[in-house]
């Protein structure tokens, strides 16, 4: 299966019910992984869909991840795209001292944007406390997420 820019994918949740990503770019600054942006509605499984309509929904969040491990694993099934793919001029987050278990608030943060340097900020204040977490996250923490809206992975603290 070819995949490129601007593709929708449609994820299974449970209780009946699908919603919808975009592949939107990739991020050389994070392995080069795919950067996919999540749609906040949620539909029935039987909603047939345009997909000008997905496309058009508001913006639940952004993830890394490695797109057709996705598909391969059957996470997520591509159903179609646009020839182009907007994207907000958002901020990703890391830190150094993710999976320390020692370290219960970092002071060692860093942001960026795609395909940006990295920019360190020490302490996470302002505009880059509502960052994106930027690690690349495994399929099934992409689908936790839009299932429960937040991934199951113990990230090091900001505040």
């Amino acid at each position: 299966m070819r995949v490129q820019v601007g593709d929708i994918f449609e994820v299974k949740l449970d209780g009946n019910k699908k919603q919808y990503f975009q592949y939107v770019a990739n991020d050389v600054s994070q392995l080069n992984s795919s950067v996919i942006k999540i749609f906040k509605t949620k539909y029935d499984a039987s909603e047939l869909l345009e997909v000008k309509r997905i496309v058009n929904d508001s913006v639940d969040f952004y993830a890394h991840v490695f797109l057709r491990n996705g598909v391969k694993l059957g996470f997520w099934n591509k159903i179609g795209g646009v020839s182009e793919a907007e994207m907000d001029d958002i901020f990703f987050r890391n830190t150094n001292d993710y999976g320390n278990p020692k370290i219960k608030v970092s002071q060692n943060w860093y942001v960026w944007k795609i395909n940006k340097p990295f920019l360190h900020v020490g302490k996470l204040e302002g505009k880059y406390r509502n960052a994106e977490i930027g690690v690349v996250v495994p399929p099934a923490q992409v689908v936790m997420r839009m299932q429960n809206g937040s991934y199951d992975i113990n990230y090091t603290a900001y505040e």
